[in-house]
This record gives C-alpha cells, structure tokens and sequence, in this order.
C-alpha cells in the first residue's frame, strides 16, 4: 500500500476542502438558474471624480443592463461618500463594488449570481490592477478609460467567474466568506437615488441592514504630505496675521471714530475662512472640496475689500496660500482599505 507523506496528504485534504465547498455553493442554486447566474460587466472608477479608468467591453444590450449602467454612473459620481464595499440590488441584476486606495472596483452580475463570488471577483482585480498599476499614475490620470488595456484581465478573470466549477483551487472562499459575514456589504436602496430619470443627486445616506453609524463620515484620510504640511502651517501664518491685523483695526476704530468698522469684519472673517481650511485638510466632511472652495472664495473677497491696506505682495501671498490650501485639500482623499494579501 502506498503512503503519502505529510505534505500530499495535506494537499489532498485542501482539495476535498474546496471542492466540497463549491459543491455546496453550486448546489444551493437551481440548475435553470445556474445557466442564467453570471458577471455581466466590470469597470475600474477613480474614487475622488468618478474617472473610468478600465471597462470591460460586453455585448449585453438588454434594456435592464442599459439601466443599471446609469447606476454605475450615478454611483461613480457619490463614491467618496459612500463606504469601501455596498451592493445595489436592482430587480433581475446586482451591482457590487469595493474602493481601495482610492480606486473602486465595480462589477454588474444576475441577481442569483453568490455573493461570495461576487466579492471574490472584485478583489481579484484589485490586486491585478495595484499590481500592474502604481499609485501615481491612477491619481494623475486625467483622460477616460486611460487603462483600456486592462480590460483584457478584466475579461479572462470574468470568464473565469462565470465558470465557477473551475474555482476550486484558485480562490480561497472560506475566508471571503467569514470576512463577509462579520462586515456585510451595505445595502444602498434605489429610493438613494433622487430623481429617476436623471439620478442627479444622492439624498442623505441611510445604509440599511449593514450597521448603525455610516462609515463614510469617519472615514481616515490619506496619509500626510510635505506640501500637505507646509499648505496647513501656511495657512495657520495667513490666519494668525489675519487675527493680528484685526484686532490692530479695532483698536484704530476705538482711537479714531471715523474708521471704518467694515474693514475688522473683513479681517475676521479671513482668519475664519484660513482656520476652515486648515479644519478641512484634516478631517473629513461631506461636500468636502465644495466647503474649501467657498473658504478660498471668502479669502479672495476679504482681501479685495482689504486692498487699501496691503500692499500687492501681501494680497499675493494671502491668495496664493488660500488657492495652495484647496489644491491640498482636493488631493488628500479619504483612505481605501489597504488589500489584504495573506501575508
């Protein structure tokens, strides 16, 4: 009789393991569903603008698939204020996506289509695409679908998940599972759209059935930069001077009746507008770079009212410290979840 070592029993038993598994899997599924269960689109969206980066080109031209397109749409426009892992369920089809390092991975599958697989399938290309694609390139993109040629990954790891029987020994479904189970994806109702034929706008957020507190409002911010820093202290130096120059024209006010009162509101409101910005570049809030652009507007009007008493130099760097501040603030993003690779 022949015996195994160590390592090959250990083999055979991880191969009873997985094939059991997908057993299990595929058996909770009708046969006439199964025939019908599959991924029918992925696409790759920058998080911070909602930029496609990488689309898989699919034939599907069905009037429920030309829908949920403008799902993808409208969900690539929110997904900064949305959390790193949701699903939208939309009748016969379902969209999940997951947001990683300021990327988001979005597919479109049959409403019976295994949750497991599903997210299984998106981190799948997570980890191509941070492997083939570094960080910088994807926050410099600036044209659509400027990664077209990841497509081609797209398509085999799809055709891969719509064969699932061939699975078994390629992906590790227990741990997405268990993963699932304890952080279920949220579940964004269609009712968070507005207007339907548009889907201007999405309302305030209420994530159903996932969890008590939305995790988009807490989420982390990047990681601090150098010039992240030297816009922040920047900014601190406009606002304290700002400060300074006010309560310097509260004093003239009070030694000389005629001066005018206008000129110490000025002066406040740009140390409050410098202090936002500061506010801003460290915490995350909704309508984020919305906020910082109205605080650079304020800037620059408080210190065209203030003309007659700087001089050109000061109105220069006042506006170019504010206009430096926004630019920082758009660049930092919220912190995806870093991919975990079983190290």
């Amino acid at each position: 009789m022949k015996l195994f070592s160590t390592a090959e029993a250990m083999q055979i038993h991880e191969f009873g393991f997985w094939a059991g598994y997908i057993s299990t899997v595929w058996q909770r599924f009708p046969l006439n569903q199964l025939a019908m269960s599959m991924i029918l689109s992925a696409s790759v969206v920058r998080v911070r603008d909602g930029l496609p980066l990488s689309a898989s080109t699919d034939c599907e031209q069905s009037t429920g698939v030309q829908e949920c397109r403008k799902y993808f749409k409208a969900l690539s426009r929110k997904l900064a204020q949305l959390p790193d892992r949701c699903t939208l369920k939309t009748g016969q089809y379902n969209i999940n996506f997951i947001s990683s390092l300021g990327v988001s991975y979005m597919m479109l599958c049959t409403e019976n289509y295994p949750s497991v697989l599903a997210f299984c399938f998106l981190d799948e290309l997570q980890k191509e695409f941070i492997t083939t694609y570094d960080m910088l390139r994807t926050n410099t993109a600036i044209r659509p679908y400027c990664f077209i040629e990841f497509d081609n990954v797209i398509q085999r790891t799809k055709q891969r998940y719509n064969n699932t029987r061939s699975l078994s020994t390629k992906i590790n479904l227990a741990d997405m599972q268990m993963e699932i189970k304890l952080r279920p994806p949220y579940q964004i109702s269609l009712s968070e759209f507005g207007s339907a034929n548009g889907f201007a706008h999405l309302s305030a957020v209420e994530f159903k059935g996932t969890g008590k507190i939305p995790a988009a409002p807490h989420q982390r911010l990047e990681p601090l930069t150098l010039p992240g820093i030297v816009s922040f202290i920047l900014s601190l130096l406009c606002g304290a001077l700002n400060l300074i120059r006010g309560f310097h024209a509260i004093e003239s006010l009070l030694q000389n009746e005629g001066e005018d009162f206008s000129y110490v509101i000025a002066f406040f409101l740009g140390t409050a507008a410098c202090l936002y910005q500061c506010y801003l570049f460290v915490h995350y809030t909704g309508w984020r770079n919305v906020k910082s652009f109205l605080s650079f507007g304020l800037i620059c009007l408080c210190n065209m009212y203030l003309y007659e008493l700087r001089n050109l130099w000061q109105l220069f760097f006042h506006v170019t410290v504010g206009a430096f501040s926004t630019l920082q603030i758009r660049l930092r993003q919220p912190q995806g979840k870093s991919p975990d690779y079983n190290v």
